[in-house]
């Protein structure tokens, strides 16, 4: 069976997470993914974090998988010769480099338009033009100035960074779906175009709902926060739902760190909730019955499911609530996903073989087509592709072992 992006052909000179998650998204949905590294090194983290010596680490095989390697160095004449013959037939380039990189290769939008007019050119900045266009970008820092460690943490404690990577991975698929749009406008038009991402933008996009919030304070506290004093800013609300519905984060018997259930209280399910916790004179009670009546006292009222909740594992607690069909769901840490049966049968969870490393878990793909099923592959060893890529430009093998004599490959 054919793939979604069958034919379309990405030139990658990603480095680190932001870019390289948009084009293994790229290469799980079919498209040919040439990952150009400088030789002899490579894209940074093949040797960050690693937990085998000599070989390449989880951080790169886990967001490089399914795509072909080959190695250039982009500083020589003869390099930017054999990179101009990639650009010319390539559908899709991507960078994440710093502002203007690229533009000191030699390498411009226009000239890149030149080259091949029908190139779709995406990009990752960490912030769009203005005052902090040169400012180094991380995941944290976009983290930061996207609004959401500012609305991350409890009332009283510091701003914090949350472990999904919003700002990498987060503005990585933000990409891929700017991509796909100027993929599917190139069909109409024929032409390429720019397609750019900024850090910052992706955060702030995935924090709406706290802008929501923000222009909602100048008419009154946020009720459905739990926080006692409201300033001028949306607060730190803990692990409160910010939705319409209260929820919050409570304990269960075990004392684990994630011995925890997420619950949300929909005015429908109160008086059964309330007899399931063995309080049903709550259902009634003038002072518990109705949300409004409830809103001022979110915390006594998650205080008292938790009451109930700690008596019982998060598991036996999941069974009681989903058979009153109240919205819930355990607190599961990162042990317990990649041992999870189901998600393995499900393939969120795959197991990849590494012919170095051996076996490893990793991700599956999330994005679900049924004509266009994907197989998690190993990622590419350093320049592993190189040669079979470079033939296919018409280099020689003798022309290949002078490139690579002169530091070119």
């Amino acid at each position: 069976m054919g793939k979604a992006l069958d034919g379309v052909r990405v030139l990658d000179m990603t480095h680190v997470q932001s870019g390289p998650s948009a084009t293994q998204l790229l290469a799980w949905l079919g498209a040919d993914v040439i990952k150009l590294e400088a030789p002899g090194k490579g894209d940074v983290t093949r040797s960050q974090l690693r937990d085998i010596p000599g070989v390449d680490s989880l951080y790169f095989t886990m967001l490089n998988s399914n795509k072909r390697s080959i190695t250039l160095n982009m500083k020589s004449d003869k390099g930017k010769q054999i990179f101009t013959e990639l650009v010319s037939r390539v559908d899709i380039l991507v960078e994440n480099f710093g502002p203007g990189v690229v533009d000191r290769f030699g390498f411009s939008w226009e000239r890149l338009q030149e080259i091949n007019p029908e190139l779709i050119y995406a990009s990752i900045k960490g912030f769009g033009q203005g005052k902090y266009a040169d400012f180094k970008a991380y995941e944290v820092i976009a983290q930061a100035m996207g609004g959401s460690m500012s609305t991350t943490g409890f009332e009283e404690g510091p701003p914090t960074a949350t472990g999904a990577q919003i700002g990498d991975s987060g503005t990585g698929i933000h990409l891929v779906a700017g991509i796909l749009a100027a993929l599917y406008q190139r069909t109409n038009t024929g032409h390429g175009q720019r397609v750019q991402v900024a850090m910052q933008e992706a955060v702030l996009n995935l924090c709406r709902v706290k802008l929501r919030d923000q222009q909602r304070l100048a008419r009154g506290p946020l009720r459905e926060y739990p926080n006692q004093h409201f300033g001028d800013e949306v607060p730190r609300s803990g692990n409160a739902s910010g939705g319409g519905q209260p929820g919050w984060a409570v304990r269960t018997k075990g004392g684990g760190p994630n011995d925890y259930i997420y619950v949300i209280i929909q005015p429908q399910l109160w008086a059964p909730l309330a007899a399931l916790i063995g309080r049903p004179e709550l259902a009634d009670d003038p002072d518990w019955a109705e949300p409004e009546a409830r809103l001022p006292k979110l915390d006594k009222m998650f205080a008292l499911i938790e009451d109930w909740t700690e008596l019982h594992t998060k598991w036996e607690v999941l069974d009681a609530l989903n058979a009153l069909n109240i919205p819930c769901g355990p607190v599961l840490s990162t042990k317990e996903l990649i041992e999870d049966e189901t998600l393995a049968d499900l393939g969120v969870i795959v197991t990849v073989e590494h012919p170095e490393r051996g076996a490893f878990k990793t991700i599956g793909s999330p994005l679900r087509l049924s004509d266009s099923p994907v197989d998690v592959v190993c990622a590419p060893l350093l320049g592993e592709h190189t040669e079979e890529i470079y033939r296919d430009l018409g280099y020689s093998p003798e022309q290949l072992t002078q490139f690579r004599g002169a530091g070119v490959i």
